[in-house]
């Protein structure tokens, strides 16, 4: 795919992108958004918030959204490279299997080793390849050139941001005019795609916040710097934590989102255990815009309509075990 600006996320785009995920043979979930009134999760303030269950989506995260738009639009039957902490090659993994695609996921070294496994049980003939955070694109760039395989980027991709961008389309049809939405944020993709679908469908007056990491924090500073900028990153929030900043997400990002807020690993592991404790299974990425509520990093939230996106439930009973009760 050649370079893409953020002038081709159009709200045809989008609305084209929502029914290719709304019809999916992977089976894409519209999954639930409850108020949080009606949970046992504990509330400093009073506001109206709904919690976007991503955690049930089909493969346990959002990630299945930007897969199902990307295979849609790619030939069957391809060679595939990604990299991914976890969950996209979950999803990318399941989408191979169901297109018969063969595929490789290069995976940070610094991610649980469950995830390589669970990668390599949910399909036949995805390879997982673990090596050092700065060396992914090295290995993906070998196997593009060396063995001809087809890249498909895991949060810098027009396609995959139109898929993401159907969670957004989903709130709107429950809360028509949200007056917070919050957003956990690592490479950007999935920020990207619910801001451009909040913003182009005409909620002027919304306040999208991407939460990030403070060890992982690479759109917090691509803001600062005005350009998309890398680092080494290091969080729980493995899926967090990319090497870099995607350069579509950054513009889109620049245009639709208010601020990028930062949340600590210690507010994420108690972020995790809350969940856990009110009965949602939630993964340490996916609770990030959770615990930027609750620790009262988003402003202004009395008598407000909020979002918060629990963007994925991928952990196992050996990582729980090392959250605080």
């Amino acid at each position: 795919m050649g370079e893409v600006s953020a002038e081709g996320l159009t709200l045809h785009l989008l609305r084209e992108a929502r029914e290719i995920v709304r019809s999916s043979p992977l089976g894409v979930i519209n999954t639930p958004m409850i108020p949080w009134c009606q949970t046992t999760l504990p509330l400093n303030s009073h506001c109206n918030i709904h919690i976007k269950l991503e955690n049930m989506q089909r493969t346990g995260s959002f990630k299945i959204r930007g897969v199902a738009s990307q295979f849609a639009r790619r030939p069957k039957g391809g060679h595939f490279v990604t990299m991914s902490a976890g969950n996209y090659g979950k999803s990318f993994a399941y989408a191979s299997k169901h297109y018969g695609s063969k595929g490789k996921v290069v995976m940070p070294d610094t991610a649980p080793v469950s995830r390589s496994i669970l990668i390599q049980v949910t399909s036949f003939g995805v390879e997982v390849e673990r090596v050092p955070t700065s060396c992914l694109m090295n290995v993906v760039n070998r196997c593009v050139q060396k063995e001809n395989m087809t890249f498909l980027h895991s949060y810098d991709d027009l396609d995959l941001i139109a898929g993401h961008a159907s969670l957004g389309m989903e709130i709107l049809e429950v809360m028509p005019e949200p007056d917070v939405v919050v957003v956990c944020c690592g490479g950007g993709g999935l920020l990207a795609g619910v801001a451009a679908a909040i913003k182009l469908s005409g909620c002027d007056k919304t306040r999208i916040y991407g939460v990030e990491p403070e060890g992982a924090c690479t759109m917090y500073k691509s803001f600062i710097e005005k350009k998309p900028v890398g680092m080494d990153a290091k969080s729980i929030a493995s899926g967090l934590a990319p090497p870099f900043a995607g350069t579509l997400p950054f513009e889109l990002c620049q245009r639709y989102v208010e601020e990028i807020v930062l949340i600590n690993d210690e507010e994420i592991k108690a972020a995790v255990s809350t969940l856990y404790r009110s009965g949602l299974v939630v993964e340490p990425s996916g609770s990030a815009a959770f615990a930027a509520i609750v620790n009262s990093k988003i402003p202004e939230l009395e008598g407000k309509n909020v979002v918060c996106i629990l963007s994925g439930g991928n952990i196992g009973k050996d990582e729980l075990a090392n959250f605080p009760d």
